[in-house]
């Protein structure tokens, strides 16, 4: 499995009238929390995009435990659970400043040659840089 956290910052913008991180805005730091983790990997979504494949969002859900408010530094947790085939599932843990679970999300990516945009498998390149986190249960 491979793992990977990063911070964020609720800024002003983020927030609804209320004050509460708008929730529109759980998928944008979804999304900044795995090119991050990625590019702590070695690799880009500039780098796959050249090889030929794009990575379009099937699914993606949230679960909202309780609101992030403006100002708070949360911290965002991603997991890839299993090593990519034709798409690519990752899991999502949000906590606020006091360490509490705030929100639990999903993203499905698909794998698509861009030019016949068919489902393809997953780079090479990409694969990789993932497969040492899914051989050995014990490591990472």
């Amino acid at each position: 499995m491979f793992k990977d956290e990063i911070q964020l910052r609720v800024s002003y913008a983020d927030t609804d009238q209320m004050g509460y991180m708008y929730y529109g805005n759980y998928a944008r730091f979804y999304e900044i929390a795995r090119t991050d983790s990625l590019r702590k990997l070695g690799i880009t979504y500039k780098e796959i995009e050249a090889a030929g494949i794009m990575m379009p969002v099937v699914e993606n859900t949230s679960k909202f435990l309780r609101p992030a408010l403006y100002d708070e530094l949360l911290t965002i947790k991603t997991y890839l659970k299993e090593l990519p085939a034709q798409r690519a599932i990752f899991d999502y843990e949000i906590f606020n400043e006091k360490e509490k679970l705030i929100n639990l999300g999903q993203t499905t990516l698909a794998f698509v040659n861009a030019n016949n945009r068919r489902p393809c498998l997953a780079p090479e390149i990409l694969l990789s840089v993932l497969k040492p986190f899914f051989t050995d249960a014990k490591s990472h």
